[in-house]
């Protein structure tokens, strides 16, 4: 065992020692949860069950440990961010069951890995402290002492696990949890030494130089702004200035969050991202930025958001997150969504948590992208990381007038099919002319399917050679060159629910057997039938296959009313 885990490990245990000395009464300072909850999760949890990456589960009841819930639904009970729905259903059940629930879990606290897992506990702990005046500031004596009492020993827990890791966002939340055993504790003065010193060195591996978060993703984004500015709503309860690092990082990325988020104001769908409801962005927004700027380019998040007339386009130009930190990433290089006013037309399919949905979700085939022979631009190991990844990934961008192009290319489908796929993006006419030029190019020719996936507010038809799209009093055109134009049925997940929509499909007409250009040895001489019986040389000296070129191009316009 090398010495640093050994010493980490030994840390553990003592913070996790009984408590000594004079019980603790209650917290010193308590904060009101920032974050709207959801009445209808709060009505579940009352009548005894929760519901979870859209499947409903009954709550532990003193088995905490022992459950059929997969490994996210379990971290999100343990969590206790849930204290928020039975909050917002504001009923004096949902504050008993409220009550009830941390009691049950004090007095059957777990004991399995998920007490290693810092994240958790600080989630844990902050909600306890958020939510101490809606359901344990009137709790009994000795239900507060236990309280307390847990929550110095999860407030040590927290700070012998630092440095964490690389966890992404979540890492935020672990120190968000020893903030606020640093707020219900300040005579334990080493939780905010111990904050204070990690928080600079999380932000700096977290937030990338243009104020993108290294996990690429928007919903990642949103976290990580989501969990900077409850930290500083909790100095500010406490009457104590907000750290400039953490003013400054807020200020980063919430532009970038601005830069995310479709005319709708829901967020843009990559990799591992929802929709998220227009109000909860915009709440984040508020307690996190005092200025309402937008990202003018992510050159280090590799997203680019060409806005024009009422449009928005926003491309995924980045292979995925690095190691570490790609636990969420998708196969989606290269897809894009476009919008327009507040209305998405071309979208990826969205992300599940658990089961099947989660893995048919990350795969390239769910996103707005040429597919390779049926096979997914990454590929994800069993524990979800990335196992292959694009090595090469381009990215220019040019204007005219008022008009973009985007010139993209990857080479993740190179080392199974050894073909390399150039993406020419065009938006013009004031954003109602959308063009795109798909060009495989490789040894030989190679079956593929170019999908766009269409959201389900848009209602779609065939009419003769082209497809045609109405949402919002508008009327668009889709129509293409090359490959066969077909219309499927499709799935959406971006909303919270699985949503019946229509993708369209353009796919190459037939699989062609590879041609092999004549051998500079033999080039001159006559070739043999396939059936002649004369002998062959074992190694036939031939040059490398010939370049083949398969294009498409599409079009997407609005038809004047």
């Amino acid at each position: 065992m090398p010495i640093s885990r050994w010493i980490k490990d030994a840390k553990l245990s003592f913070a996790r020692l009984p408590v000594g000395g004079a019980a603790l009464e209650g917290p010193v300072y308590v904060y009101r949860d920032p974050w709207k909850g959801d009445a209808e999760q709060g009505a579940r949890l009352v009548a005894g069950r929760f519901r979870f990456d859209r499947q409903d589960y009954d709550l532990p009841r003193g088995k905490w440990e022992r459950g059929p819930w997969p490994e996210p639904a379990k971290q999100w009970l343990h969590s206790f961010s849930w204290l928020r729905d039975l909050r917002a259903l504001g009923s004096d059940d949902a504050r008993l069951t409220a009550r009830a629930l941390v009691a049950d879990w004090l007095s059957h606290a777990p004991t399995d890995p998920l007490v290693k897992d810092a994240c958790v506990t600080g989630a844990r702990l902050s909600s306890w402290l958020a939510n101490h005046e809606f359901c344990l500031a009137s709790a009994d004596r000795k239900l507060q002492q236990k309280l307390m009492e847990r929550m110095l020993v999860e407030g040590r827990t927290i700070a012998a696990l630092l440095p964490l890791e690389p966890q992404g966002w979540r890492a935020l939340t672990a120190l968000r949890g020893l903030l606020a055993a640093a707020l219900a504790m300040p005579d334990h003065s080493g939780f905010m030494t111990r904050f204070l010193r990690y928080l600079p060195s999380e932000i700096e591996r977290l937030i990338l130089p243009d104020g993108a978060v290294i996990e690429r993703s928007p919903e990642a984004q949103y976290q990580t702004a989501r969990e900077l500015a409850e930290m500083s709503v909790m100095f500010r309860t406490a009457h104590s200035s907000v750290p400039p690092v953490l003013d400054m990082a807020l200020d980063r990325v919430c532009p970038v969050l601005r830069a995310m988020r479709h005319g709708d104001g829901g967020l843009a769908v990559f990799n591992g991202s929802g929709e998220r409801y227009s109000a909860a962005v915009e709440d984040v927004l508020a307690q996190g930025s005092r200025q309402k700027l937008i990202a003018p380019a992510m050159p280090q998040g590799k997203f680019t958001r060409l806005a024009l007339g009422k449009s928005l386009l926003i491309v995924d130009n980045g292979a995925p997150a690095p190691a570490g930190y790609d636990r969420t990433a998708h196969a989606g290089t290269l897809s894009f969504e476009f919008s327009n006013q507040r209305h998405r037309l071309f979208v990826n399919c969205g992300s599940a948590q658990t089961g099947a949905w989660e893995q048919a979700l990350r795969a390239s085939a769910s996103h707005t992208v040429l597919v390779a022979d049926g096979l997914s631009s990454s590929d994800f190991g069993p524990n979800g990381h990335v196992t292959r990844r694009p090595a090469h990934v381009t990215c220019e961008h040019q204007t005219s007038g008022e008009a973009h192009w985007l010139d993209l290319s990857h080479d993740g489908y190179h080392p199974p099919l050894g073909v390399k796929w150039t993406r020419r993006l065009y938006l013009g006419a004031d954003g109602e002319d959308l063009r795109g030029q798909e060009v495989l190019e490789g040894e030989r020719e190679t079956p593929f399917a170019l999908r766009f996936h269409i959201h389900p507010d848009v209602r779609v038809t065939r009419d003769d050679e082209d497809i045609i799209l109405q949402v919002g009093g508008m009327i668009w055109r889709f129509r293409q060159k090359g490959g066969m134009l077909l219309l499927e049925d499709d799935v959406y997940l971006a909303r919270g629910r699985r949503e019946a929509t229509k993708q369209i499909v353009i796919a190459s007409l037939r699989k062609v057997v590879p041609v092999v250009e004549k051998s500079e040895t033999h080039g001159s001489e006559k070739q043999e039938d396939v059936k002649s019986d004369a002998p062959k040389p074992e190694t036939p000296p031939t040059k490398p296959l010939q370049t083949v070129s398969q294009t498409v191009t599409w079009l997407l316009e609005r038809i004047p009313e």
